[in-house]
């Protein structure tokens, strides 16, 4: 245990710089801040919602910018097509073969801008990248390069031209966060940034090994066995919430994947490395709980009725669920 708390306060070294270096261009939003990192150190996607002009964009770019590694920014259109996330194969004339000719997806980082703007088709393309880290383009399958993540961004007010993305993908991001506005003292940080001085440039501050390293920390951190039990209870009792005194079942269509369970507790213990800790606890999993579980609630008819929200259910799920 002494040595896994060397290692996190030797990696608190990097993450204190990549948030350094954050700040030059984005003011506030921590907590959006600490879901990119936690995508970023356990390799799960990150699905980021709010109106428009909230930074969701500037800030993945920070990201990508203080991590040395391949990044590529796709603005998803109605007539984008797979091929143009893939890639595809040409032929050749000359020769009379196939060249295979890599789409944009074979890079580290994948910034998937106003994400539910692409037909269910071209979403289709993500869902085996996302899964299974792989592309297949024709007859051959390639493996993405390592990390790979994608950090989508879309926004919940404008319908127009917009599709909902599809249950298997939505289930397929780690964590689903909602920005909101800034204060007003963060806006008038915002705004003496943005408009009186030129912002800074964001230097690289860490490479692929050693946030391969960083994530193999993660795995160290110690969750106990009543806690691994309680995310259980927590994913079990949003599809049967009369077992654990819950009268939601009305509420609920469908309740939350094993997904749900296994990203549970990935996030939880970048929540306790974030906090200094090389132990999860209760707290840790109450933190990033809603993010974690509210793309993987469907809501029935009934409580859109009565304007019911997912948020609304998972705060009644952490209080009815026993704490170990």
């Amino acid at each position: 245990m002494e040595e896994i708390k060397e290692a996190i306060e030797q990696s608190h070294l990097h993450i204190s710089r990549i948030r350094n270096e954050i700040s030059k261009q984005l003011v506030g939003q921590e907590k959006l801040v600490d879901s990119l990192l936690t995508g970023l150190l356990t390799g799960g996607h990150v699905l980021i919602e709010g109106v428009p002009g909230l930074a969701k964009t500037s800030a993945v770019k920070a990201l990508a910018a203080a991590v040395q590694a391949d990044f590529k920014r796709i603005q998803f259109t109605p007539d984008l097509l797979p091929a143009d996330l893939t890639g595809t194969e040409i032929y050749r004339p000359k020769t009379t073969d196939f060249i295979t000719r890599k789409g944009p997806l074979f890079n580290n980082i994948i910034l998937a801008d106003e994400i539910n703007r692409a037909p269910s088709k071209v979403q289709s393309a993500l869902l085996e990248a996302m899964e299974e880290k792989q592309v297949t383009i024709g007859d051959e399958t390639y493996g993405l390069p390592s990390p790979f993540l994608v950090l989508a961004t879309q926004n919940p007010i404008e319908q127009e031209g917009t599709y909902p993305l599809p249950e298997a993908q939505v289930d397929r991001f780690m964590l689903k966060v909602l920005v909101d506005y800034p204060d007003k003292a963060q806006e008038l940080e915002i705004l003496k940034k943005n408009s009186f001085k030129q912002q800074d440039e964001i230097r690289p501050v860490i490479n692929c090994d050693q946030l391969a390293a960083m994530a193999g920390l993660m795995e160290q951190i110690y969750v106990d066995e009543k806690l691994k039990e309680y995310i259980v209870d927590l994913t079990f009792a949003t599809r049967n919430p009369a077992d654990y005194g819950m009268d939601l079942g009305q509420y609920i269509e469908f309740g939350a994947s094993p997904r749900a369970s296994i990203f549970l507790a990935k996030a939880a213990r970048v929540v306790a490395f974030l906090a200094g800790r090389a132990y999860v606890t209760p707290q840790d999993i109450k933190v990033v709980g809603p993010d974690v579980l509210r793309h993987r609630i469907l809501l029935s008819f009934e409580a859109e009725a009565e304007d019911i929200s997912c948020d609304q259910i998972i705060t009644t799920l952490f209080d009815s669920v026993e704490v170990p």
